[in-house]
């Protein structure tokens, strides 16, 4: 089974690429979702992330209260490895599970889907690295757009990972997410006919 690791910068589209290709019938493993997954009450993950940096993280109903982890983790490099060092392994083990049935399940081709793929040191999990890209200016006006960010705000997040400019050079298929949804569409229905399709037709 091939591994497709798809990543970008925040923001930079590439949940909307992922949800294109698997309208196209290819399955799709998001680690932002498997992050989400293992911090779910009465997961051992979030038992250690209350353990870490206390209750105020929690909100009243009992679930991770993301807003103010992220406030605290975004300021704080060492705050955000200890975070790293409870989820990564989970998620890991969690995409593991996953990849198995899919395997087991005969498909050809599976895209895991992960922002920090390469900052992580997680690209051996994949085979090939495609890269949804964005210009900074326009990743920051999306991303202030998209979750009512000041500059600064946007700024800060945008500088804990890795430039796109670095990213892109990384990736054996670049996704140009600069112009509008039509262009994009057209750019993943290409990759798609030329990369999955014609691949999968061959492997049958």
């Amino acid at each position: 089974m091939r591994i497709i690791g798809l990543t970008g910068g925040i923001a930079s589209g590439k949940t909307t690429v992922a949800r294109l290709f698997e309208k196209q019938g290819v399955p799709v493993i998001d680690a932002d979702q498997l992050a989400r997954e293992v911090v779910e009450p009465g997961t051992e993950g979030l038992a250690r992330i209350v353990d870490a940096f206390g209750a105020k993280v929690l909100n009243p109903d009992g679930t991770l209260n993301r807003a103010e982890l992220g406030a605290v983790v975004f300021a704080d490099p060492a705050a955000r490895r200890i975070l790293e060092g409870i989820t990564h392994p989970a998620i890991r083990m969690l995409a593991e599970e996953k990849l198995q049935r899919l395997r087991e399940a005969g498909e050809g081709t599976v895209f895991y889907v992960a922002p920090l793929l390469i900052e992580a040191g997680i690209t051996s999990r994949v085979h090939e690295v495609w890269v949804v890209y964005l210009d900074r200016e326009t990743q920051l006006e999306r991303l202030m757009e998209r979750d009512g960010l000041s500059r600064e705000a946007a700024l800060s997040r945008i500088a804990s990972q890795m430039p796109m400019e670095e990213k892109k050079r990384l990736g054996r298929v670049v996704i140009d997410n600069r112009g509008s949804r039509e262009e994009l569409e057209a750019q993943v229905l290409r990759l798609w006919e030329e990369e999955i399709a014609h691949r999968e037709a061959e492997r049958r």
